[in-house]
């Protein structure tokens, strides 16, 4: 579920920023075969890229924003599938996510992952979520909040997007890959495998009037013994949700088509706020750390797909991912290597 990050620091910044190199240098025809360039530096974009660097190739990731910069870096965080469609393309993406989120909580303290217990909730009775063979341990909630009939609890990944960004680019470094900051007027045209993450900047980008933005507007508060998620999207423009990270807790949200405001509004806040207290009565005495706005890069569809291109040069599009960014990016990545590997033989 899109919404904000627990912090993106000028330290961040600066980090990210020490890892920016420049463009790879010109290669050989039977090398470009395994060199790709990606486009985006959001959380798709570089788990794309770490995902392909694994496998072997050669990754260069160019992007406009670094990734402190990045919708990634304004997101909750929360696996939790919403606002991306198809539902069986998704659960199956958000599945393969989930295991490998699973295995970074467990093996990986450094990425910033947490196994958090915690619960959908729904106003009237309900059948079990669409994604929910996408989620081990499922079950109903035995005693919800005042004013939910019910829901649905399992252990769901958490992500501190401040600490797993730079984590990922440190893995794609590690595996020889680089991140180049730069501004493209366009997709580039002379790139033998270019796989395009770009989010939003599709809409430009790949000429793709379809993605549109949902905005999202967040608090991130002081931590103050918040053990549990919550998320309540029954309301299709009001989702809320209240997620508990090592050292702060993000509440939120919004969710608004067509918005491109990313300036925060207070009432908004105010709202947020107060209906976050109600499920955890101990926020209303959190310090409020920032407020923060993101655009969820919407689409009708999520785009994994290769495009048919001039002979010997290969286009995938991964990008769409509405609120789901986070919940689908490695099974989504997994696709894209699989698409790429079909190419080069």
């Amino acid at each position: 579920m899109a919404t904000g990050p627990e912090q993106v620091t000028e330290q961040a910044t600066e980090s990210v920023s020490a890892q920016v190199t420049e463009p790879l240098p010109a290669t050989t025809a039977s090398s470009a075969r395994r060199r790709v360039l990606v486009v985006g530096a959001g959380v798709v974009g570089l788990t794309c890229a770490v995902a392909l660097a694994g496998d072997g190739f050669e990754v260069n990731v160019v992007a406009r924003d670094l990734p402190p910069e990045t919708t990634s870096a304004v997101a909750a965080a929360l696996w939790f599938p919403y606002r991306a469609l198809p539902q069986d393309r998704v659960t199956a993406w958000a599945a393969a996510s989930y295991d490998r989120f699973t295995r970074l909580a467990r093996e990986e303290e450094s990425a910033g992952v947490d196994l958090v217990p915690g619960a959908e909730l729904v106003r009237t009775t309900s059948s079990e979520p669409w994604w929910a063979a996408a989620v081990p341990g499922l079950r109903p909630l035995s005693e919800p909040p005042d004013g939910y009939a019910g829901g649905w609890e399992f252990e769901a990944p958490v992500v501190d997007t401040g600490i797993y960004l730079p984590w990922l680019l440190a893995r794609l470094t590690a595996l020889g890959g680089t991140l180049t900051r730069q501004a493209l007027p366009a997709l580039p045209d002379n790139a033998p495998i270019l796989v395009n993450c770009t989010g939003l900047a599709a809409r430009a980008l790949a000429r793709d009037r379809s993605v549109t933005p949902v905005r999202g507007q967040l608090v991130v508060l002081d931590q103050v013994g918040v053990t549990r998620w919550w998320a309540d999207d029954t309301d299709p423009g009001r989702p809320l949700y209240v997620v508990p990270r090592r050292r702060s807790v993000v509440v939120g949200g919004t969710a608004e088509p067509g918005d491109w405001d990313t300036r925060p509004r207070p009432e908004t806040t105010r709202d947020l706020l107060a209906a976050a207290a109600r499920l955890e009565p101990a926020l209303a005495r959190a310090r409020v750390l920032r407020e923060r706005v993101g655009l969820r890069p919407a689409r009708p569809a999520v785009r994994v797909e290769a495009q048919a291109s001039e002979p010997g040069r290969l286009v995938v599009h991964c990008y769409g991912h509405g609120g789901s960014g986070v919940t689908v990016s490695w099974g989504c990545a997994a696709e894209v290597v699989g698409l790429v590997r079909a190419h080069v033989g």
